[in-house]
């Protein structure tokens, strides 16, 4: 079985985290860091919360009571995007996506989210229309 530090360690590294950069996400020192993942000394409470929360992990995982390192909503999301990649139609856009310039990404969320916006509205507005039609049958001609 691993040690704490060492499941620290592997999280940080699956991530894509240096130690600066989950200090920093944590706001815990590096040297903290450091002796966590040396086994050297053992996160207090609150340190535990903050890594777990970055790490998207349990504290279980992390103290060696359970071998899942992932939360059971990372793994459902992860199962969900693979669906999404083997798509022969999403597939094809979220790689594309994917490999794109920020830029392009950065309009095609304001696309997307202007889309939403809008399709939430005319969801309400047909919802009003339907309430109109059943409070008003007669203006409507379905009496």
């Amino acid at each position: 079985m691993s040690t704490l530090g060492e499941r620290i360690k592997h999280l940080r590294e699956l991530k894509g985290l240096s130690q600066k950069d989950l200090s920093e996400k944590t706001q815990l020192t590096i040297v903290q860091l450091s002796r966590y993942e040396t086994n050297h000394r053992k996160p207090d409470p609150d340190a535990l919360s903050r890594l777990v929360t970055v790490l998207e992990t349990s504290a279980d995982y992390l103290i060696g009571l359970n071998s899942e390192p992932l939360k059971s909503s990372t793994r459902e999301l992860n199962a969900k995007f693979s669906s999404y990649m083997s798509h022969p139609i999403y597939g094809v856009f979220l790689k594309e996506f994917l490999d794109a310039p920020d830029q392009l990404k950065n309009e095609t969320k304001h696309f997307f989210e202007f889309i939403t916006h809008n399709y939430e509205g005319l969801e309400s507005k047909q919802d009003q229309i339907q309430d109109d039609i059943r409070k008003n049958p007669i203006r409507w001609g379905t009496h």
